[in-house]
């Protein structure tokens, strides 16, 4: 039987959720154990201010089995935005059955109904092989850029 998705914009209702779907993240993908509460309010400002990114959610029957956020970059070299797929989750028990497919089909077609975006982004920890060869099948293609990062915080700090 085929399970109706769908696919919309987070609300605050989705916070907690989106925060756990986070830490799971960051555990499962770099053996990193975040600060609940520092994730937890960062989701929750990120959802006050949509500048900062958009949340969206997947569910099934109200229940909420996936995530993703988009930021956006502007490029100037092709006068338009790239939209950057980031913090991509989908609960254990829903994997392996095209469920990210379907919410990065559905990205791809917001990306091609936004007059200014030029392209679609996301970077990815080197050593987590599911996801590179997950993105690969859905047509994304390996970039030449190395990512530096120069922290003005560390972890946890507010």
């Amino acid at each position: 039987m085929e399970v109706d998705l769908v696919i919309r914009p987070a609300a605050a209702c989705d916070c907690e959720t989106i925060a756990s779907f986070n830490c799971h993240l960051a555990m499962e993908s770099e053996g990193r154990l975040l600060d609940r509460n520092v994730v937890a309010g960062g989701v929750a400002r990120a959802l006050e201010h949509p500048a900062y990114c958009r949340y969206f959610v997947a569910e099934i029957q109200g229940q909420v089995i996936g995530q993703t956020m988009i930021t956006f970059e502007w490029s100037d070299w092709e006068n338009g935005l790239i939209w950057w797929i980031q913090s991509v989750y989908i609960h254990p028990d829903y994997r392996r059955q095209g469920y990210f497919r379907k919410i990065f089909e559905w990205i791809v077609e917001q990306v091609r109904q936004d007059p200014d975006a030029v392209g679609l982004r996301l970077y990815v920890d080197r050593h987590n092989q599911p996801a590179l060869a997950t993105y690969e099948k859905l047509g994304m293609s390996r970039m030449d850029y190395l990512i530096y990062e120069l922290k003005y915080k560390q972890d946890g700090d507010s």
